[in-house]
């Protein structure tokens, strides 16, 4: 959970930005049912008038207040009202904060005047019985006769009020409708941030990983982790600054403007927050299991879909589509019906809240109405309480619907995090050696290497030296370590006992940068990209020329299918180079390698899936070439390395059963000679196998 608001920390300006637009927006919608209380009370029970205490009274009435307030109050009621030349009396300050003031004070006296002028007088303590409400509404009612008597446009009064009151709520609409805004689209965006910035790391994390940290996720999972997983922490993130910093605002604002209206039914607020949280717990407790189960089924679904469209043509060749289809729905299915247990959890949720909620209103009806049939209670308070109790609930709603979110989230960014911790075994060291006149001159020191969490090695005490203008070759059974060999010159792996040195320096003493940069890799399986065929071969030197991508076509025998294509050199190149065959693929692959034009060449059993004509033109091609470079050769062939200059064969073991030319290895090394007799004729073999 701390990583998801560890990802907040760049986009901290626009976070106080989408907080405040909240704080705004909260304190206009909680403003909006007190203007609909007063427009309820005020503007439509009263006619507009606000106070108790009049502007205008006549002498009789004024006479008949002041009898009934008390010595304080009378030297009070006497210094706010100046009598006119008419009788009439007005108050000396008609500012809503004075009117506000004395309406508190007076509004007793007033109510008690008005019932004695009906002919039915009570004292204070027998008013205080009857309730604020209706005590407020007998002064008001006493207030508008004065009024009338006085001829004053009471429907004027009341048409201001209430186009005053609606302006008020009008403009407070447009500031929360535009605060809404601000905050929706500020935390749109810094979801969209802190996405775009965690695929960032994951995609430079795994670009780093050697193939010991490739190996502890597959790539379905990591492709799931780079596109689901951080569309989960993006959603949730966007959701809690919109919908999880709202909810505070929204309760705590509610509670305190509940409180204030002094209803007395603040009770039906704990017993709704109570069963909503019973609710939602109960729906998380059987739900959540299910939800941390879905991202693992999307990364089975993810590896099965990625092995049957990889290996679809081998699935055709031997009839296996029905059971890869099999396999696949199998998968489907599962994932199917956890989403479709989670959603009808999730779908039970909101039915359940509308009944909470209209419960929830009735009792507020039922209960306010014997507290407004006792004058405690007045019909725009009732309103504007049932409309808090709404925020109050809709908000720990959100903070509930987020409490599903953000374990989702927080187990995707479980799982991002997972990547992001690891730490590459292959790593530059923190003060690279530099070669001052790099000349490729390669030495495997006593090199052994095994996998990581394996038991037996899988190379052992290989020694040799290769240098430049030399044909190194490598050749053995399948599975001797030919490849794994090769692959720990540029630090795909690195040694684990003895070293590596080019020119005389441990390769893990030098900028990995500088260490590939020497080197020209032909991989075994051909990769293209997609672009174009002269942005394949230039990859690796992309400040080739024409001339240059020319030389190297040439060199890989690629010339001739190129110049057959419309657009030669700028042909389109499909992904993985699905719209060039095999031996195409390879022979692009092998001008990259050329392009380069790097100091040490590495052939990874590249030749294997050309025919024996291009395999033989392509070398006498490439000998004039790599005179000034070292050069390997992995290959299963021996017709391909016959006239290396040093040969390297490896046994079942991985260990260096020989080492020479090809007529040194026939006389002293029994695994070349059965190798040998096992591709070439005796008349191939000239005789010197006996």
């Amino acid at each position: 959970m701390r990583s998801i608001f560890r990802n907040l920390k760049p986009q901290w300006k626009t976070v106080v930005l989408i907080l405040l637009s909240l704080l705004i927006k909260g304190i206009c919608d909680l403003s909006l049912p007190a203007y609909t209380s007063s427009l309820i009370d005020t503007g439509i029970q009263n006619s507009g008038i606000e106070y108790a205490v009049p502007i205008s009274i006549r002498e009789e009435s004024y006479q008949a207040v002041a009898a009934y307030t008390t010595a304080e109050e009378s030297a009070c009621w006497q210094q706010l009202y100046q009598q006119q030349k008419d009788g009439v009396y007005t108050i000396s300050d008609e500012s809503p904060a004075v009117l506000k003031q004395y309406d508190e004070q007076f509004t007793l006296p007033i109510a008690q005047a008005a019932l004695a002028a009906r002919g039915t007088p009570m004292t204070r303590e027998q008013m205080e019985v009857l309730g604020e409400q209706t005590i407020h509404s007998t002064a008001i009612a006493f207030i508008k006769a004065e009024y009338e008597a006085l001829d004053m446009d009471l429907s004027a009064m009341q048409t201001r009020y209430l186009w005053l009151t609606g302006s008020k709520m009008l403009l407070v609409s447009v500031l929360m409708a535009l605060a809404a805004m601000v905050s929706i689209l500020f935390a749109a965006r810094v979801g969209a941030a802190v996405g775009r910035d965690k695929r960032k790391q994951v995609f430079d994390k795994v670009t780093h990983f050697s193939g010991a940290e490739y190996a502890q996720f597959s790539t379905a999972s990591l492709i799931t982790r780079s596109t689901s997983d951080i569309q989960q922490i993006q959603l949730a993130t966007t959701m809690m600054l919109h919908m999880a910093a709202y909810a505070p605002v929204l309760a705590f604002g509610g509670i305190f403007m509940v409180i204030r209206t002094g209803a007395g039914m603040e009770w039906i607020i704990v017993l709704a927050v109570a069963l909503l949280f019973t609710l939602v717990g109960t729906l998380m407790g059987i739900a959540m299991p299910k939800f941390k189960k879905m991202q693992t089924l999307i990364d089975r679904v993810n590896l099965i879909a990625r092995e049957i469209l990889t290996g679809l043509p081998v699935i055709r060749a031997f009839g296996r589509e029905k059971v890869e289809e099999e396999r696949f729905d199998t998968a489907n299915t599962k994932l199917m019906r956890t989403m479709l247990f989670t959603n009808r959890c999730m779908s039970f949720m909101m039915p359940s809240m509308m009944i909470l909620m209209n419960g929830m209103s009735v009792l507020i009806v039922w209960v306010a109405s014997h507290r407004i049939d006792a004058g405690l209670l007045g019909v725009g308070d009732m309103t504007a309480f049932i409309t808090y109790t709404m925020m109050i609930v809709m908000s720990f709603l959100m903070l509930s619907m987020m409490s599903i979110m953000l374990p989702r989230a927080a187990v995707a960014s479980e799982r991002i995090e997972q990547v992001l911790a690891v730490t590459p075994t292959i790593h530059n060291p923190t003060q690279p050696q530099a070669i001052p006149q790099p000349k490729g001159v390669v030495a495997f020191e006593n090199v052994s290497f095994r996998y990581p969490d394996a038991h037996d090695d899988v190379l052992s005490n290989i020694d040799f030296t290769a240098k430049p203008g030399q044909v190194t070759a490598i050749i053995g059974s399948t599975g001797c370590g030919k490849s794994t060999l090769i692959n720990l010159l540029p630090r795909f792996y690195d040694v684990t006992a003895g070293r590596i040195t080019v020119d005389g320096i441990d390769i893990r003493q030098m900028d990995i940068h500088d260490l590939r940069g020497m080197i020209g890799l032909a991989p075994q399986k051909g990769v293209l990209f997609s672009g174009t065929i002269a942005s394949n071969i230039s990859y690796g030197a992309p400040e080739s020329t024409a001339a240059d991508m020319a030389e190297a076509a040439v060199i890989a025998q690629a010339s001739e299918f190129i110049a057959s294509k419309p657009d030669q050199f700028e042909s389109p190149i499909a992904q993985g180079g699905s719209n060039v065959s095999g031996g195409q693929k390879q022979r692009l692959s092998i001008a990259r390698a050329v392009a380069r034009q790097p100091l040490i060449y590495i052939f990874d059993d590249t030749f294997s899936a050309l025919d024996f004509k291009t395999d033989a033109a392509l070398r006498r091609a490439l000998a004039p070439k790599t005179r000034e470079s070292t050069v390997f050769i992995v290959a299963q062939r021996i017709s391909t390395i016959l006239y290396a200059d040093q040969i390297l064969v490896l046994d079942d073991e991985g260990r260096l059963a020989g080492k020479g030319t090809h007529k040194q290895l026939l006389e002293s090394c029994e695994t070349y000679r059965q190798i040998a007799r096992s591709q070439l004729s005796e008349e191939e073999l000239g005789g010197e196998v006996s």
